[in-house]
C-alpha cells in the first residue's frame, strides 16, 4: 500500500494531542487532514472524503459516537474505517463505538506505534474487502 496517497482525518479538540497525531502520521507517510469539532469534522469527511478517520469521543457541536452513525449510515461514506481514539475507557462508550461499526477503539494512552499499526491494518483491510468487491456488505 501507497501511504502517500492515503489521506486520513483527525477529528480531534485536543490540539497538542492532535498535533502529535499528525505529525506521527505525515512521518508515516500519510496525508493528514485535521478538525477540531464534530460538525467541522462531519463537513471535513464531506469535502475530502478521507481514506480513514480517527475520531475522538468527547467533541464539542457532535459527539463523536453521533458522528460515527452519521457517517455509518450514509452510503457515501460507510465504507470509510473510523477508529475511536479516546482517553475515555468505559464500556458505555465501547458499547456505543461497537453499536455503530467502528473498526477500532484505541485509547490515547496506546503507544503511537500500537496507533500507527491500527491505521495501517484498517486501511489495508479496507483496501482487500473493497478489491474484492465486498464493501457494500460491511
Amino acid at each position: 500500500m501507497d501511504n502517500q496517497t492515503k489521506n486520513i482525518l483527525i477529528i480531534e479538540d485536543n490540539r497538542k494531542y492532535s498535533k502529535l497525531i499528525q505529525m506521527n502520521l505525515q512521518a508515516a507517510g500519510y496525508h493528514v487532514i485535521t478538525s477540531e469539532s464534530g460538525l467541522q469534522g462531519l463537513n471535513a469527511t464531506r469535502q475530502f472524503k478521507p481514506d480513514l478517520i480517527l475520531l475522538d469521543i468527547m467533541l464539542p457541536e457532535l459527539d463523536g459516537h453521533k458522528i460515527s452513525r452519521l457517517l455509518k449510515k450514509d452510503r457515501q461514506f460507510k465504507h470509510i474505517p473510523i477508529l475511536m481514539l479516546t482517553s475515555r475507557d468505559l464500556d458505555k462508550d465501547r458499547y456505543y463505538a461497537t453499536a455503530s461499526n467502528v473498526e477500532g477503539y484505541l485509547l490515547k494512552t496506546e503507544p503511537i506505534e500500537k496507533i500507527l499499526q491500527k491505521v495501517k491494518d484498517s486501511l489495508n483491510k479496507n483496501q482487500s474487502i473493497g478489491r474484492f468487491g465486498l464493501a457494500h456488505v460491511r
